[in-house]
Parts: structure tokens; C-alpha cells; sequence
């Protein structure tokens, strides 16, 4: 028989090429940017859900836990200043921007608007926990809607569009995982930072060159835990499973797609925060963020899709030239 040669097989996705064909598919479905363009206007024009007077109210409770806890005066100062400058300009309603899954947002806690002075709205002690709770799920609700919109239209033709209401659902249990994932790694990585810290700075900065070169390969897995999810229809542990899998295959190429897109995405952030936010040309940056944080999340959903495809037939060839060779 002739032996199948796994080196004929055609050569991996690119990172460019996907990409590329992300921004064709949302030039031609340009509809689907209208949610994070109206997270966008909606964080830019409307109200603002504050924390400040709750900050008031709490004030001279933690100046006194500090005193008690031995804080110098000078240092409650700094901390005070920190937090006096801070708070003012949170905005509560950034909070439906959620993680891994949710919709792109350019704008946070901005306080002018071509509008004049927006609308202020305070939480209290008690509805701090509602509005966190109604945001978030407002959040999972419509990042998992935007996700769906955006692979149906980067493989409009090749896969089969998740139901609204799985789609919810699994978007709620994997930004579950994900939070109680990261934050069971944060904790003891910190603790670390911090001894080694106290023991020699070089130590620590050590330890901080470490943890960043190990952390992509818990990065690249998490960019493509979703994928699964909305291409193939699958739950969320075999959506994180096949997200490894593929990490496993192409580490070296997946991690450069993960670094293109967020190097993109990040340095044009700097392009369309030029505008002054008390300017109508503000609009041409939600617009532009809208449109380039959609097509690259469509060009992660084409890369994905193609770059399993070409895993599953490298394979089934190396399957094949086994049988090939024991027969």
C-alpha cells in the first residue's frame, strides 16, 4: 500500500489569514458590533451608578480599624487620598463587562459627556449586593448573546448556530469556573510574590519572570475556553478540554494569535482614547472599538475552527499510517 506521509499534509491556519478573514466576515455582517457599540454609548451618555456617599458612610469605620490596627496616621492619609481620588470616578455599571465571556467595552468610569454632567446614581450598603448581582447577569446574559451573533457570522456556513437559551446557560457556568479558577491561582501566587519579596528583590523579580512565562499556558487555554461552546455546541467541560487539547497541539502558534489579538486590541485602545470625552468625536472611537474588538473575537472563532480541523486530519493521518504500517 502507499504509505500516507503526514508531511504532506497542508500547512496550519495562519495567524494573519484568520484575522484577516475575521474582519471580511463582520465587514459583511456589520450588525454584529451593535452591542458593544451600545455598551459602549450606554457607559459614554448614560447614568453613572456611583459609590461615593456609601464611601462616606463607611469612612470613619475603617479610619478607625486602621488606627486600631496600628496603621500610622501618615499612612491613613496616603490611603485615604487614594481611595478619595478613586472612588469618584468608578463607574458601577463597567461591571457588565464580564470575563471570559462578555461584551468589549472602551469606556469605564468616565465623567464627561458632549451632553454636559450625566445623571448620578448612589448604591447603599444594602443595594451594592443587587446592583452587582443584576449587572453581572445582565453581563453573562449579553455576553453570551454577542458571542453567539459573532460566530454565527464568522462561520455563517460551517457551523450551526447554539440555542440563546444553552448559550446562557453555558456562559454562566464557564465564567463560574473561570472566576473560582483564578481566583483559587491568585492566592497562593500572591502569598509567594510576597515572601520572596520580603527575602531579596531580585528573588521576587524572579519569581514575577516565572509566573509570567507559566502563564501562558493557562492564558492561551482560557482565550479558546468559550470556542467550544459556540461552534460545537459543547458544555462547558468538554469546551475546556478540547480548549487544552488544542493548546497542547499549537502552543507555539496559538500563543502568538493570543499575543497578535491582544496587542491589537490593546494598542488601538491608546487610537481611540484621543478624543476628548466631552467630544462628539468620541463617536468615531466607539465605533472604531466596536468594530475591531468584534472582528478579532470573529477571527479567534475562524481560527479555532480551522486550526481543529486541521488537528483532527493530522490525526487521522497519523491513525491511518498506523494501520497502514500494522497491516
Amino acid at each position: 500500500m502507499e504509505d500516507i506521509r503526514v508531511e504532506n499534509l497542508p500547512p496550519p491556519p495562519g495567524v494573519i489569514s484568520s484575522i484577516k478573514a475575521g474582519f471580511d466576515a463582520i465587514a459583511s455582517h456589520i450588525t454584529a458590533i451593535l452591542m458593544p457599540l451600545l455598551l459602549n454609548l450606554f457607559l459614554w451618555l448614560g447614568p453613572r451608578l456611583r459609590m461615593v456617599e456609601l464611601f462616606e458612610s463607611i469612612k470613619g469605620d475603617v479610619v478607625s480599624i486602621w488606627q486600631v490596627g496600628g496603621i500610622s496616621t501618615e499612612d491613613i492619609r496616603v490611603m485615604l487620598d487614594w481611595y478619595e481620588a478613586t472612588i469618584p470616578s468608578i463607574n458601577l455599571f463597567w461591571l457588565g463587562r464580564t470575563l471570559p465571556i462578555g461584551i468589549p467595552s472602551l469606556l469605564s468610569g468616565t465623567s464627561a459627556t458632549p451632553l454636559g454632567e450625566p445623571v448620578l446614581w448612589q448604591v447603599s450598603g444594602l443595594s451594592l449586593p443587587l446592583w452587582f448581582a443584576l449587572i453581572v447577569l445582565i453581563g453573562w446574559v449579553g455576553g453570551a448573546l454577542y458571542y453567539r451573533n459573532v460566530a454565527s457570522a464568522a462561520l455563517a456556513d460551517k457551523v450551526t448556530s447554539i440555542g440563546p437559551f444553552h448559550a446562557v446557560v453555558q456562559t454562566i457556568l464557564l465564567s463560574t469556573v473561570c472566576n473560582l479558577l483564578l481566583l483559587t491561582l491568585s492566592l497562593p501566587l500572591m502569598f509567594i510574590l510576597f515572601v520572596s519579596m520580603q527575602i531579596s528583590v531580585v528573588l521576587g523579580n524572579l519569581v514575577v519572570l516565572f509566573m509570567a512565562l507559566a502563564s501562558v499556558w493557562v492564558i492561551v487555554p482560557l482565550f479558546f475556553w468559550a470556542h467550544g461552546v459556540f461552534l460545537r455546541r459543547q458544555n462547558v467541560l468538554t469546551s475546556i478540554l478540547s480548549s487544552v487539547q488544542l493548546t497542547r497541539f499549537t502552543l507555539p502558534t496559538s500563543s502568538i494569535f493570543v499575543m497578535v489579538v491582544f496587542l491589537l486590541a490593546y494598542g488601538l485602545n491608546f487610537l481611540w482614547h484621543i478624543p476628548p470625552e466631552d467630544s462628539w468625536i468620541t463617536l468615531l472611537g466607539i465605533f472604531g472599538h466596536s468594530f475591531v474588538t468584534t472582528a478579532l473575537l470573529a477571527g479567534s472563532f475562524i481560527y479555532y475552527h480551522e486550526m481543529s480541523t486541521w488537528i483532527q486530519g493530522v490525526l487521522d493521518r497519523v491513525r491511518a499510517k498506523k494501520i497502514v504500517k500494522q497491516a
